[in-house]
């Protein structure tokens, strides 16, 4: 083995170390904050996966899905468009998790310009406020009009609508859809507590 090799293999450890020491510190539990909360906020992603899931599924096993278009834009490519949405759902989702961690009080390094600067609690707690009421009325506004039979623009659902095409595809749509709906109520409580325990100036 030659003296560079040896050179590159004791160096990248530490470099490997480093990068997960990092990752550690920003995704380490804050301080003071209760072990609901850390659960629920852990728990919201999880809302978001079977849908994800759902999603990504049934165009890959129904063939008549391969030639859809996408929503917004409708150029995109069906499969493009699914992947998307399931990401951005994701990583939405994911920010609860910045509620309970050091990257929700301190911007982590790689953000420009913020890096190592302090949260605003205020503007984290409007976002989170913000966005838990939205969900839970979209959410809560999709099922019911589903079970009605419509669209949220009140158009009546498709024909080709997943839970008309029969039993089973019905209970796995709503079964893949369902935790949604804590999506909300979960994002809120996760922002009180953030809220509760970052209201002092010092915080």
């Amino acid at each position: 083995m030659t003296d560079m090799a040896r050179a590159t293999r004791t160096e990248l450890p530490p470099v490997r170390g480093r990068l997960r020491s990092r990752w550690a510190a920003a995704h380490a539990r804050a301080d003071d904050v209760p072990q609901w909360a850390w659960l629920a906020a852990l728990a919201v992603p999880l809302t978001v996966l079977p849908s994800s899931v759902w999603r990504l599924a049934s165009w890959f096993f129904e063939e008549g899905t391969h030639d859809m278009r996408g929503d917004l834009p409708a150029w995109l490519p069906g499969w493009a468009y699914l992947v998307s949405l399931s990401v951005l759902s994701e990583l939405l989702a994911l920010t609860a998790v910045g509620l309970v961690t050091r990257w929700g009080e301190v911007f982590p390094r790689w953000v420009p310009i913020l890096a190592g600067r302090r949260v605003p609690p205020g503007a984290v707690t409007v976002a989170g406020a913000s966005g838990a009421v939205l969900l839970t009325l979209l959410w809560t506004a999709a099922f019911v009009t589903q079970a009605a039979g419509r669209t949220l623009t009140g158009e009546p659902l498709p024909a080709d609508f997943p839970s008309r095409q029969g039993p089973w595809q019905a209970a796995l749509l709503n079964v893949s859809y369902a935790p949604l709906l804590l999506w909300g109520p979960l994002l809120g409580a996760v922002t009180w507590a953030y809220w509760h325990r970052r209201r002092t100036p010092l915080r």
